[in-house]
């Protein structure tokens, strides 16, 4: 987009210079142009010339002193004759100070510019003020260069501000200065602190390409567009309670420290593209659509607020500007990746949040509203409990691998018989349990069927559970129940602990029929009757005797034959049709109740985990 100004300055050997000073090895000399009337530009005039030509002016006058080299007497002379008696301050015209060299402190404070002001490739070597200065036309910096402190605080500016390829060597401060037009500031070089505090953009105001070190635009206003294409920051930006009131296209850009929206307002669609180390959102509104697109932020978005769908993604690659260019993301070369990482989304309304690729391993969730209709797409990865086995004591302890939350980790790093591999809580984390806990999983399990990941979902069930018997709130039976639960199948998700505990069942079972279950022999079969003399109905009585206990060797091959198939048929609930003693009857019964109940436990464990 082309910049909207007059015609351009010329550059210094195109107007008549003062030449005074020429060298062989330097064949132009001053450059400065020359003073009304005379040969020379103002700093060679002599005294006398330089006096008049003072006196001659008025305020609100146009002055012409391009290339010209002003000591701070100079300066302040100049000034004095431009005086407004009304004021008491400085009032030009249309003044040109073009490749001007101000060589001490130049101090335009509170000076009225009625017409343009030129300072293009001007060279500030002292302080530049320009604080509560009025630009009432046209205000063009473009590549000049402040050495020391620039200070535009308070200034306004009615038409244009040309700030391209200015380099800002020290302090730049353009704290409460007001831009009514387009504000340019693209390829510009703040090296030192810049503030842009309180600042009011009423138009565009647009720093593409634009290179900070740290830099605060805490409050400022941005009323029109706002552009930051491929600008770099070198350390940490500061757009703390900022409001933005048009469409905003933040990035992409690059900040090697925290890039801060904390208690910003965003009142229209908003792109948002950073590759920047940590990203803090905390009480951010958003009143329409925005879109997040990250790489190797941090993000804290605690407490922020949005009314319309809001979506953080992760970018895999680096990002490409319109004219096919790719992003340098030098400043962040020394990061391990360029993951993004949830930090927080305690009190968010999740109602209408898409994450797409984000590392959720560190995310804090309690406190967060309607999460159960969080959007997770892609990879989204939680943490995962401790790998291998540890020492509780004098028992080893190992934990089957799932998706766990952060807070969870914190609260079992705390316990006094914690296990190692739990993550301690960051600084400023707070301190959660298990009733707190509950309903988060709760939600997320609920978040993770309605996407159809029901694996997932198995997952952050198991974790709601293991909060319910771990939280104070529900009755010692309550908790011993689902103690029994756990152990048995891992809350009906674990099969291989409920197959486990079928075949100890299985093999308790086995043991006891052979040895008090099964009878010595098989019951034999015995006929009594009465036979009539003179014939008729004979009539017989069939009886069994009772089974005997067993004496001698009981495991023996035959007898675990007998054992084996009574017990298989117990699993599914079926009778062997075997001969058992009265024990063995009570064993059996047992048996066939509890063993299906297992084989249910792990057929159901397997479900859980392979549905879709």
């Amino acid at each position: 987009m082309p910049h909207p100004s007059p015609e351009p300055s010329p550059t210094p050997p195109d107007w008549p210079h003062c030449g005074h000073g020429t060298t062989p090895e330097d064949t132009v000399g001053c450059r400065g142009i020359h003073a009304p009337g005379h040969t020379v530009c103002l700093a060679h005039l002599a005294d006398a010339d330089r006096d008049a030509y003072l006196d001659g002016l008025t305020p609100g006058a146009d002055i012409d002193h391009r290339g010209t080299s002003f000591t701070e007497p100079l300066l302040d002379a100049l000034l004095d004759a431009l005086l407004d008696p009304a004021t008491g301050h400085p009032r030009l015209g249309e003044a040109r100070f073009d490749s001007a060299t101000f060589q001490d402190d130049a101090q335009f404070v509170r000076a009225t510019f009625q017409g343009h002001a030129w300072f293009d490739s001007a060279t500030f070597e002292g302080l530049a003020w320009f604080d509560s200065a009025t630009f009432q036309g046209l205000a063009r910096f473009e590549s000049a260069t402040f050495q020391g402190l620039a200070r535009f605080e308070s200034a306004t500016f009615q038409g244009y501000a040309h700030f391209d390829t200015a380099s800002f060597q020290g302090y730049a401060g353009f704290r409460s200065a007001t831009f009514h037009d387009l504000a340019w500031f693209d390829s510009a070089t703040f090296q030192g602190i810049t503030k842009f505090d309180s600042a009011t953009f009423e138009h565009l105001a647009q720093f593409d390409s634009a290179t900070f070190q740290d830099a605060s635009f805490v409050r400022a206003a941005f009323q029109g567009a706002a552009h930051f294409r491929s600008a770099v920051f070198e350390g940490d930006a500061r757009f703390d309670e900022a409001t933005f009131e048009r469409l905003v296209t933040l990035g992409p850009l690059v900040c090697a420290g925290r890039f801060v929206l904390s208690e910003a307002t965003f009142s229209s669609p908003a792109n948002l593209s950073f590759a920047a180390r940590r990203l803090e959102c905390l009480r951010t509104r958003w009143t329409s659509t925005a879109e997040l697109r990250l790489r190797y932020a941090t993000v804290d978005f605690a407490h922020a607020v949005f009314e319309y769908p809001l979506t953080i993604a992760a970018e895999a690659n680096p990002f490409v500007l319109p004219d096919g260019q790719t992003v340098d993301e030098q400043v962040l070369a020394d990061a391990p990746d360029a993951a993004v990482r949830m930090a927080s989304l305690r009190g968010v309304d999740a109602a209408h949040l898409v994450l797409a690729d984000v590392d959720l391993a560190g995310c804090l969730f309690t406190g967060t509203v309607h999460l159960d209709q969080l959007r997770l797409e892609g990879a989204c990865i939680f943490d995962t409990v401790p790998p291998a086995v540890h020492w509780r004591g004098w028992r080893p302890v190992r934990f089957t691998q799932r998706r766990t939350l952060a807070e969870e980790h914190h609260w079992r790093a705390s316990e006094p018989s914690a296990a190692r591999g739990w993550n301690v809580a960051v600084f400023g984390a707070g301190r959660v349990g298990p009733l707190q806990l509950a309903p988060v999983y709760r939600a997320l399990r609920k978040a993770f069927e309605d996407g159809k990941h029901e694996p997932g979902a198995a997952d952050f069930y198991y974790g709601e559970m293991e909060m319910r018997r771990h939280a104070d709130d529900i009755p010692r039976s309550e908790r011993s129940l689902l103690t029994a639960y756990w152990a048995l199948s891992g809350y009906g998700l674990r099969a291989s602990r409920a197959l486990g505990w079928l075949a100890a069942a299985m093999l308790v079972t086995i043991v006891l029929l052979m040895s008090v279950g099964l009878p010595k022999d098989a019951p034999k079969q015995e006929a009594t009757g009465t036979v009539p003399v003179g014939g008729g109905t004979v009539t017989f009585e069939i009886d069994k005797d009772e089974p005997h206990n067993p004496t001698g060797n009981r495991f023996t091959g035959e007898r675990f034959e007998k054992a084996l198939n009574v017990t298989l048929n117990s699993v599914v609930f079926r009778s062997a049709d075997q001969d058992l003693t009265t024990a063995g009857t009570y064993i059996e019964m047992t048996s066939r109740l509890a063993e299906p109940l297992l084989l249910g436990l792990a057929v159901l464990a397997v479900r859980n985990r392979v549905k879709r």
